[in-house]
Formats: structure tokens, sequence, C-alpha cells
């Protein structure tokens, strides 16, 4: 796969998480930060988020979503820092440039479409913002991003409140936007020479995603069917998590045939009922069913009911915690890693799909302004130029 080169103005974790993808392809990914501002902490906020790893500006919460790439601060509010960042464009032809910053600053900070252009005319452009720019100053949060898609009335209890994901969801379906994206304009691209501009949306993107609720309410839906309702599945009875005599353990009964398996196991025999034959009738007894099952199950350890689930081709899971999941046997040979300047090993998350050629042992993330006077001298600035513009705050 041939190797390219990625300028991306980004924080936090959308755009971060969708270059690591590119990274992980194993091009070359340049993260632009901003210069220092008064006495705040300098560059992206996540730096300083979590546990302090190395130094004093890597700390775990930035880690996994910034391996393998470069770094450098550039002050695009001044007019030598924009010609800056076209001149690296120009000179380390890069094609792609990415962004999550409002829509409202592209301009003037000179990282808009037709700008960049300038420098590059088949440039892809990609940009993150919560409800693209025709919202140019709404920030995205992914918290409440998931409150206003209706994430969070979907998400608990039914009895409960409404609730945030267990992990940045929207973030994260935002990053592999960018990265199906920019991957579809290289594809045109080759047939047609030419550039592009592709703005995510974080809330479009997220409500994207509600192919089994927000078309139930044109089918005059109750109301139940669209709002939050547990581990359950409202559709397919009895899918829920159950009770056993050591934890929890999920059953997920698809159909009908699935349903005459689980009662011909001998401990679930007493559940089945002529009315509950169909999943239609298990939808009128549907409260009924958890909990006749879950009476039943309460009284086997979990590695029991796995064994006879397993046997009987149940569809079931063990409900895993993040260090159960990170030894499952399925997971523990692709799993990324990287290593701190002192040797320690850091496991992170696997490739979405494995890939030939691959990087699953990436770079530790890059200090603050790292690579910014390597890279201003790839771009063809000799070191006193290089030294004028540190001196000026132009770069850090």
């Amino acid at each position: 796969m041939k190797q390219r080169t990625v300028l991306s103005l980004e924080q936090a974790l959308s755009m971060p998480y969708a270059t690591l993808r590119f990274a992980q392809l194993g091009w070359r990914v340049i993260r632009i930060e901003a210069t220092p501002i008064g006495e705040r902490l300098p560059g992206d906020p996540n730096r300083y988020i979590g546990t302090q790893v190395v130094d004093d500006d890597r700390n775990s919460y930035f880690i996994a979503p910034n391996v393998g790439k470069e770094t450098i601060a550039l002050d695009l509010k001044d007019p030598r820092g924009r010609e800056l960042l076209l001149r690296i464009i120009r000179e380390l032809k890069v094609y792609i440039f990415c962004c999550n910053t409002l829509p409202g600053r592209y301009e003037s900070l000179g990282i808009d479409y037709e700008t960049l252009k300038t420098a590059n005319p088949k440039i892809i452009w990609a940009g993150i913002s919560a409800m693209g720019p025709e919202y140019p100053f709404v920030p995205g949060y992914d918290p409440a991003l998931q409150a206003m898609s209706g994430f969070m009335e979907l998400t608990g209890r039914e009895d409960g409140q409404p609730t945030l994901s267990g992990i940045p969801l929207i973030d994260l379906k935002a990053g592999d936007e960018v990265y199906a994206g920019v991957c579809l304009a290289l594809a045109e691209q080759a047939e047609t020479g030419q550039g592009s501009e592709i703005n995510v949306s974080m809330l479009q993107a997220a409500a994207s995603w509600l192919i089994t609720t927000l078309p139930l309410i044109d089918f005059g839906c109750d109301d139940s069917e669209i709002t939050r309702c547990g581990n359950e599945h409202r559709k397919f009875i009895p899918t829920n998590a159950y009770p056993t005599k050591d934890g929890y353990i999920y059953v997920a009964i698809g159909n009908d045939i699935q349903w005459q398996r689980f009662t011909e196991i001998e401990k679930f025999a007493p559940v089945a009922t002529e009315v509950r034959q169909t999943n239609k009738g298990r939808q009128v007894e549907r409260q009924g069913c958890y909990d006749d099952i879950s009476a039943i199950s309460v009284n086997y350890s979990t590695a029991e009911l796995v064994e006879e689930f397993a046997a009987a081709t149940i569809p079931h899971a063990v409900i895993n915690d993040i260090r159960q999941v990170r030894v499952l046997e399925a997971l523990t040979g692709k799993l990324t890693t990287t290593s701190t300047p002192d040797g320690k090993r850091i496991h992170m998350q696997p490739m979405a799909v494995d890939m030939e050629d691959a990087r699953t042992e990436l770079s530790f993330p890059a200090k603050y302004g790292q690579h910014t006077r390597q890279v201003l001298a790839e771009s063809g600035l000799d070191e006193s130029e290089i030294s004028e513009l540190s001196n000026a705050g132009v770069i850090s």
C-alpha cells in the first residue's frame, strides 16, 4: 500500500482516532497543535488527562489515540503560521488534511478547503464538527451529542435515568466516517484526479445508527419501543442478561428454533408453554419469560450454563470486564502495542480489521512540538529561519 502523508489539526478524541487508523496503515501522520496561549497548558488538552505516563504532557488518556504520529506546534492565528501550513502541504506533498475545530474558525485559521487547495489542488480535506458547517459555532462533545441524538434516551434501565454509553460512541463513529470518507475519496481521486471536501457532522453520523428505532415512528410504534429497555431486546424475546450463582450470563434467543433448543435443556424445560412457542407469544409474556428463566439460572454457575448453551448452540456470552477482554484468546494476538521511552510495553486495542502490512507496533506519542523543527527543515527552511519563527512565537 502506498504511504501517504496526513496533516491533521486535531485534539481530544474524534479526529485523533481517525488519523490513528491512517497511522496503522503505515501512513505518515503529522498532528498540528496550537502554540502556547498565556499560562494555559500548551497543546491538546487530552495530553494532561489521566495518569501521568511520561514527562509532564503525555498522560494515560492521550496515549492510545496518538501513537505512531509526529507532532508540530504552529500559531495559525499569525499570517506567518498560515503560510508555513501551506508550505508544509506543498513541500511534503500532503494530500490529506484533517481537522476537528469549530467550522466558524476554518477561514480565520486558513484551514478551509478553498485555501488549502491553493497549496495542493488535489488535496482531500476532512473535518469533524458537532453538527456540520451549517452550525459553525456549536462545540462537539461526545456526551452532549449522545444526549442530543437520542442515544442516552435509548440507554439504561427501563425504570432508570437516561444513561451515557460506556465508551465515547459518537467520537469513534465520527472518526470512522472520516476514515471511510478519505478512503472513498482516494478511490475517486484515482479515477478523476480531483480532490474533495468531507464534512462529518457528529449528530448526523450518530443519527445514522438509529436504524432500529427512528423509522418505527412512522409505523405508529408504541413509545416503549423507542426508549431504553435495560439489557433486554424489545423484539427478540427472551434475549437478556440473566443472573447466575456467581455472576451473569447473556443469552440471545433470535428465533423460535433457538427457543425450542433452549427449552429442550432439561433445567429450562419448565419455562416452555404453548403461548411461548412463538416470538409473538413470548412478546406477550415478556416479563414472565425473564422472571422464569432468572429463577432457574441463578441456581447454576456461569461455567455450567456456558457448557450447556454451547452444546445446544444457544447464542450466549459471559459478561466480561475489560481485564478479561484483554486476555481473550481471539484478541490476545491482535492487540496493538507501543513502548514508553524507558522500554515499558503498552498493550492497546486491536485494529478494527486485520490488514496485511499494517502496523501493530507503533511509536510512542510525541512530546508537544517535538517534530516542529524537523518538519520545517524538510519544508525547506534553514536553521536561522526556524529559530526566528520560534523566537517570534509562531512555532513551538
